[in-house]
């Protein structure tokens, strides 16, 4: 009769095994937090650059990064602070490649003009209106833009805002206060030059 041998795994393959193991764990944990919080990149991207197709770019590049770069992610819990850090910068890096590439094409193409003067009425629904506003929140520092992006924009309320962006609930007030306080001078000095009939 033949006698049966267990062959004992050798650390070798226990370990890969282990491995394996660790790595479907962490692609489970990232599934869950993308359900979570995946929608969430698309719209902080959406809030920059003001385009449905170029969020949606930024956004998948976003997940992408967050996926490659998950197991080195130190504090889990931090995962929706860190998608938005990474969907809000490339999203910027695209808006700024955008720009110059806007300047370098269009800085001889068009003539110089003037608007024609607008009334009161015209001014809130006007594209120069929008456009100013666009330019104004652009102008924004990135630290303050974000805050107000997330609290006006996404609805985020302060403490929600502070564990996301990684600084504390007054750094957070005094950020969307300083952002409000800047774009409100800044619309009504553009509403001042505006002559009215």
């Amino acid at each position: 009769m033949q006698e049966l041998v267990l062959i004992q795994p050798g650390s070798a393959a226990r370990s890969e095994w282990v491995r394996e193991a660790a790595q479907a764990d962490a692609r489970r944990e990232f599934e869950e937090r993308l359900r979570e919080c995946g929608p969430l990149a698309y719209r902080v991207a959406r809030g920059v650059l003001r385009n449905a197709a170029d969020a949606e770019d930024v956004a998948q590049e976003a997940l992408l990064r967050a996926y490659r770069g998950f197991d080195r992610l130190r504090d889990r819990s931090r995962f929706r602070a860190w998608l938005v850090r990474i969907a809000f910068r490339l999203a910027l890096d695209r808006l700024r490649s955008a720009k110059r590439r806007e300047q370098r094409d269009t800085l001889w193409s068009q003539p110089a003009h003037l608007p024609p003067p607008a009334t009161a009425e015209d001014i809130a629904v006007s594209n120069q209106f929008q456009g100013h506003l666009e330019r104004v929140l652009d102008e924004l520092p990135e630290k303050l833009r974000l805050v107000l992006l997330l609290s006006a924009m996404e609805g985020y309320t302060i403490d929600e805002i502070a564990e996301m962006v990684g600084v504390p609930t007054g750094t957070v007030k005094s950020r969307i206060f300083i952002a409000r306080k800047k774009l409100a001078e800044k619309l009504r000095c553009h509403a001042n030059t505006i002559k009215m009939p």
